[in-house]
């Protein structure tokens, strides 16, 4: 999404390494499962499975972990997610190597587990599981997840962000590390899972949703689980060009996601070899158009005749207050209206919306003689903002095929997902749109992190350079320096 883990233009002052991990897969179950230790290669789908037969989640359950995305990453990224109570990935329980401001390279392991003196003791002992429960320290001061952002998120009148990439209290160490570090395993909790019951809200009056999030995020004895907003258009972009990846996790489960998204890179690669780009989408996306709506009819229904739309998750020890507030706002309302949805609709909803976040691209590759590229920003919006509905200039509007608005909406963090017209600069159309969301006091990225694309704020920039004092480990993300030693001879950026 913003090339945080590949190399960018060809200005570095040394020669480049890569190094993958994703090999040294293992997920470490400890404390009777109520705490995970991952290695770089493990997965969220794959630590989703280890954690099933306990009745337990880990912190991210919808979304990226469908198409293979590591634990690890997600930790040095703050990935945030879709579910409320858990807030942004976060550990200050790691092991890592770190590059000294005299160029020397040293273990660190923070991990709070007892695997010995030296690396090569430490490493071995790690990836064969050589400890005992004994040797697993549970230290009260050491966290393993953002036990913080419960509160922070129902604090719906204050002025700032609940969640966003570059706030320093949830930066330490690994977390947020973004490549600064090279991380061997992170420790983590692990979520009981609970019955819970979807409630599908439509309106065409924003404000609707507004008194809504703030109810249920304010008033519930415990927080919803989760509150996905999807605007109409993101809708239908998401159900025509979102509609494969839909029935795939529908019909095989997540599982099978990884495996097929490999798949379809090694025909693609074969294919651009002769020039031929984005054959596999032209071909998927000819066959899903033949096939009928996959959706449940009510969504449907609501989707013609709402604008805006919110699914809620609520644990069901909830599920009665949820329904009064819902029954009692819209009886009698013109703007607006709800269903309860019943365990097969609950489960579509939440996938479609998951669908949405990746159907930008089909369309782009579906269409690449109207579309320049898709301009995707991830933003977070002050708790307190009731005006969360983005209007952009004329001259913008005109520029744009389309825009899809979806996300975390009682995080106030959204996805908004621009397909730029033919001949249009989207890195300047972006540079623009950063300065209507800094007039509304938005903070960006929001979960996305800052690869190459955004440029890291001070506190952020600061953490790099505390982590990497010689500039050794992924230079140049965020906008800042790529060369040795910052660009100074002391350490310090000129």
């Amino acid at each position: 999404l913003t090339g945080g883990s590949t190399p960018d233009g060809a200005d570095y002052d040394r020669e480049i390494v890569l190094i993958s991990t994703l090999r040294i897969t293992g997920v470490q179950l400890i404390n009777d499962g109520q705490q995970v230790v991952c290695l770089p290669g493990a997965t969220l789908d794959r630590l989703e499975q280890a954690l099933a037969p306990l009745n337990r989640e880990p912190h991210s359950v919808i979304g990226s972990s469908c198409i293979g995305a590591s634990v690890l990453g997600g930790i040095c990224n703050n990935s945030g997610g879709a579910l409320v109570r858990r807030g942004p990935a976060y550990t200050e329980l790691a092991l890592y190597a770190q590059v000294k401001d005299d160029g020397s390279l040293e273990l660190v392991n923070h991990l709070g587990i007892e695997l010995g003196d030296t690396p090569e003791e430490i490493l071995s002992r790690l990836q064969s599981g050589d400890y005992t429960p004994q040797q697993v320290r549970n230290e009260a001061t050491a966290k393993a997840s953002d036990a913080r952002y419960g509160e922070h998120v129902r604090d719906v009148d204050a002025d700032t962000p609940a969640r966003f990439n570059a706030d320093p209290s949830r930066l330490f160490e690994a977390s947020g590390s973004a490549g600064k570090l090279c991380l061997f395993a992170v420790r983590l909790d692990t979520f009981p899972k609970e019955p819970s019951t979807v409630f599908y809200i439509g309106s065409n009056d924003p404000h609707d949703l507004t008194e809504v999030r703030r109810h249920l995020l304010a008033k519930l004895p415990r927080l919803p689980i989760a509150g996905e907003y999807i605007h109409r258009t993101a809708f239908d972009i998401g159900e025509k060009y979102g509609k494969d990846t839909f029935l795939v996790i529908d019909k095989f489960g997540t599982a099978k996601v990884p495996a097929a998204f490999a798949m379809k890179s090694r025909v693609d690669g074969f294919f651009e070899r002769f020039g031929l780009r984005g054959v596999t989408d032209k071909v998927i996306q000819t066959l899903m158009n033949l096939l009928p709506s996959h959706l449940p009819a009510r969504m449907c229904e609501y989707r013609d005749r709402y604008e805006h739309h919110l699914l809620v998750r609520v644990s069901n020890d909830t599920l009665e207050q949820t329904r009064a507030f819902l029954t009692e706002y819209f009886t009698g309302s013109t703007s607006g209206g709800y269903f309860e949805c019943d365990a097969d609709e609950g489960r579509k909803a939440f996938l479609h919306r998951f669908a949405i976040a990746g159907a930008a691209i089909r369309y782009r590759e579906a269409h690449r003689s109207s579309v320049e590229d898709i301009l995707a920003l991830d933003i977070a919006l002050r708790r307190n903002d009731r005006d969360w509905v983005e209007t952009l200039p004329q001259e913008m509007e005109e520029q744009i095929i389309h825009k899809l608005y979806y996300g975390h909406f009682f995080c106030h963090v959204f996805h908004q997902d621009y397909i730029v017209k033919k001949g249009i600069d989207p890195i300047e159309m972006e540079h623009r749109m950063w300065k209507l969301l800094d007039a509304r006091r938005a903070e960006y990225p929001a979960e996305h992190n800052v690869g190459h694309l955004y440029v890291a704020k001070p506190a952020l920039a600061g953490f790099y350079r505390e982590l990497d004092p010689t500039n050794t480990f992924n230079p140049g993300i965020g906008h800042t320096s790529k060369k040795k030693h910052w660009g100074g001879c002391c350490g310090q950026e000129h």
